[in-house]
């Protein structure tokens, strides 16, 4: 009896270090987000600038910088893309697209001409999943490589080292485990409601958002599948070069 009692409490024990390491584990997962106290001035994110430091992650370039570092993400092509393109190219904006796996595969001309006129191809994962519930790193690197291995292919060059996690979904582990495979992981610290195909917002609700909120090192987030987007590019890129900015790439945003 005395020996059952002593598996029954080590049972307990062991149950209860689990749960206790599960919240732990929860409580370093999170889905970014933003707050804005000052107009015109760094928002606050979910975690600062100096915590994401450790694990080579990004959200914000220098305060005191009026540079901007343009980001799309798409998870599949719409069609917008392309006239996107020509509007960068014409006033001589570097970008960054974090594209899935798919979207690299199906698109080989759009990929080309991305890389061939400086802008930055990334990763997005190969098939969008939560990666906070992959704790695995082999199944970590496995969503990155397919999608490298398909830049490659299309390319004939390395896969650029930046990664955004889908949705901004994130934890620490997660960090980490980019980290270890040579990732720079890159949040953003200017995003509006811009993803719904069925509701894309006016001109006027785009603007009201992206112009009184843009800072000194703004990472912007914006989506390539909106249609909002590709009619506004132009006149955006001239508005914020109108207010002193100045657009570089990520490359320059990690040194």
């Amino acid at each position: 009896m005395r020996k059952i009692k002593k598996i029954a409490k080590l049972l307990l024990v062991t149950l209860a270090i689990t749960l206790f390491a599960s919240v732990l584990a929860s409580a370093n997962v999170g889905s970014w987000g933003l707050s804005f106290p000052t107009e015109g001035e760094t928002p606050k994110g979910n975690e600062s600038a100096d915590y994401l430091s450790k694990f080579d992650s990004y959200f914000v370039g220098n305060p005191d910088e009026k540079v901007i570092y343009l980001t799309f993400d798409g998870g599949y092509e719409a069609g917008y893309t392309e006239g996107m393109l020509d509007v960068m190219k014409r006033h001589n904006v570097p970008s960054a697209f974090f594209l899935t796996g798919n979207v690299i595969r199906d698109n080989p001309e759009l990929i080309n001409r991305m890389a061939a006129e400086g802008h930055i191809v990334a990763n997005h994962t190969f098939s969008h999943p939560n990666m906070t519930n992959i704790s695995d790193l082999a199944a970590f690197r496995a969503e990155l490589e397919k999608s490298e291995e398909i830049y490659k292919t299309i390319t004939g060059k390395e896969m650029p080292k930046f990664y955004r996690p889908p949705e901004g979904k994130y934890s620490e582990s997660n960090l980490e485990m980019a980290q270890k495979l040579g990732y720079k992981t890159i949040f953003w610290s200017l995003a509006y409601v811009d993803w719904n195909d069925n509701a894309q917002p006016t001109k006027d609700a785009a603007f009201s958002k992206l112009i009184p909120r843009i800072h000194p090192g703004a990472v912007i987030l914006l989506h390539n599948t909106s249609r909002t987007n590709s009619e506004i590019l132009e006149e955006l890129i001239l508005k914020y070069q109108e207010m002193g900015y100045e657009f570089r790439s990520l490359e320059d945003l990690v040194r």
